[in-house]
């Protein structure tokens, strides 16, 4: 269908109306935001991913939102709970974090063993295989964390030259 200057200027017009509305910008820029999280909540929540279940099952409990907050430990050294699980080799806190919703990423698979999610992603992203965590704790790291259960992982990781 060809557009004659008309149309493109009626279409133009259509798509440009909700962003030349008055005020629209300001009340887009001034929407209300819930506060942040407390800092020492979110620190007590990670640094408790490391070792305690139960804390931060009573965490999440109380505070829902903990779920995917992060701590930045310095330099951009970003952490969340699933995070500290990953690199720790806590199945059970991964595993029940990822059941509340958490956001699973490739350390966290390799932790788990999760071949059939690690394998495709390196295949995509090759040099993923030289990809840092948490604390730049690498991939093989993870692998070797999951014990048995991540063996399939580590043997892949050790095959396409992970460092």
């Amino acid at each position: 269908m060809k557009t004659n200057r008309r149309t493109f200027i009626q279409r133009a017009a259509l798509c440009a109306a909700p962003f030349s509305l008055p005020g629209y910008h300001i009340q887009h820029a001034m929407q209300e935001r819930p506060a942040p999280l407390s800092g020492d909540l979110v620190l007590d929540f990670v640094r408790s991913a490391h070792h305690d279940l139960a804390r931060v099952k009573e965490l999440l409990e109380k505070e829902p939102n903990l779920l995917n907050a992060t701590w930045d430990w310095g330099k951009g050294d970003f952490e969340s709970a699933i995070g500290a699980a990953g690199h720790m080799g806590l199945v059970d806190m991964a595993e029940f974090l990822i059941s509340k919703g958490a956001r699973m990423d490739i350390f966290v698979a390799t932790m788990l063993g999760k071949l059939d999610i690690v394998k495709p992603m390196l295949e995509n992203f090759p040099s993923l295989k030289s990809s840092k965590g948490p604390h730049g704790i690498t991939l093989l790291f993870h692998a070797e964390k999951g014990k048995e259960r991540a063996k399939p992982v580590l043997d892949y990781l050790k095959s396409i030259g992970a460092s």
